[in-house]
């Protein structure tokens, strides 16, 4: 076992508080469907947990679906698109990119953004109101999108837009209402509750089309009994949320940063000149295949990540740096290292010698390691280089 865990991106430890209402819940040997004594205090629990959920986004709690995972709750939206054209971005969660192979796809600004214009473009030539499912924060490189922006841009032409917030929710503090998608998905395990648990918040008077029948519950909007203590720890963590302590990650988050561009100039932080949660870094190490640094950190006590946690057992570039304008060979050389709730500095600190001296005993002159690279990934170290300056 790691004995320091940096992916928090890919699963969240789970809180104390989450940790606790689940051993509760797991005593009760109620139904939520059931009407007897045991089965209210079950439904009780459930709603108690919707509140706290609807809580955290400012949302009214009947909108929220409780699903199986983000990946349901996606799925759960897209389903939804009936006969219109569906518009996504490249730099989407494979969730949705592979829900959607049909789509239209967005491309992303070098800085790892959607590009609003091409958006713009591509809403109006689709020639009737379209569905557009685009995420608030990238999960690789943590940049955050214009979300208010993409709002506004669907009402514009009408579309209906679905909004992945998994990794945004309890990490800003942003008000949902006001942004007013049509759809949105969150994540338990993203915010410190347990993994297996999901919704999707359905703003009233747009379609749904269910993916799970059988059953009245979540209003039969989602067939199947609840995960009650799933639900209950879910409710827990997100009340336990402050995006505002969160915010204390990205001194942590730069002085990392920093200290590992003074021990390897050619280092590329992906999306480094955009705005990002304070928790995210993807850091591209020209020469040193991203799989590499993974197994040795973890061999050193070291948990981070290549890429998204759903591509697990995959040796593949990121698709993500990839529709930034990295070639395969640089967008294979990728790591992300994500902070959370319980990271110390202690531990960033220590993680920065571990990954200065992996790199001090493996690493070649800069130029060396740049000699392999084609000419579009040389490039795109000297210009992502220039713009992280």
């Amino acid at each position: 076992m790691p004995s320091t865990y940096l992916d928090h991106n890919g699963t969240c430890p789970p809180r104390p508080e989450a940790v606790a209402a689940m051993v509760a819940a797991l005593s009760l040997p109620g139904n939520p469907s059931s009407v007897h004594a045991q089965g209210r205090e079950a439904r009780r629990r459930v709603e108690v947990a919707r509140r706290q959920v609807a809580a955290l986004l400012n949302l009214p709690p009947a909108t929220l679906i409780f699903t199986g995972s983000g990946t349901e709750a996606n799925a759960l939206a897209l389903a939804s698109a009936g006969d219109r054209p569906v518009i996504t971005s490249t730099i989407e969660h494979a969730s949705v990119l592979e829900a959607t192979p049909g789509a239209l796809r967005c491309p992303a600004t070098p800085d790892g953004v959607v590009d609003l214009g091409a958006l713009d473009m591509m809403l109006g030539a689709a020639g009737r109101p379209a569905f557009l499912s685009l995420m608030a924060v990238n999960n690789e490189t943590g940049v955050i999108q214009p979300v208010a922006e993409v709002a506004a841009l669907a009402r514009r032409h009408g579309a209906l837009f679905h909004c992945d917030a998994s990794q945004a929710v309890g990490r800003l503090a942003w008000d949902w209402a006001a942004l007013a998608p049509d759809y949105l998905t969150v994540s338990a395990h993203k915010i410190g509750g347990p993994q297996g648990v999901g919704a999707l918040a359905v703003r009233d008077g747009v379609p749904l089309a269910p993916i799970l029948r059988g059953g009245g519950q979540e209003r039969r909007r989602r067939a199947g009994t609840e995960n009650v203590a799933g639900i209950v720890g879910f409710g827990a963590a997100a009340a336990a949320c402050d995006a505002g302590a969160f915010n204390r990650l990205a001194v942590l988050r730069d002085g990392l940063e920093a200290r590992l561009r003074a021990a390897a100039p050619e280092l590329v932080v992906a999306g480094a000149r955009a705005e990002r949660v304070a928790n995210t870094s993807c850091l591209v190490t020209p020469g040193w295949r991203g799989e590499t640094q993974v197994m040795a950190l973890d061999l050193v006590g070291y948990a981070v990540s290549s890429g998204s946690a759903c591509s697990s057992g995959k040796v593949a570039a990121s698709h993500v740096l990839a529709a930034m304008g990295m070639g395969p060979d640089l967008a294979g050389c990728a790591i992300r290292v994500s902070l959370g709730w319980s990271t110390t500095e202690d531990e960033v600190q220590h993680f920065a010698g571990a990954w200065t001296a992996l790199h001090g005993r493996r690493a070649p002159a800069p130029a060396a390691q740049q000699a392999h690279l084609s000419p579009q990934d040389r490039q795109s170290v000297v210009s992502q280089t220039a713009r992280q300056q």
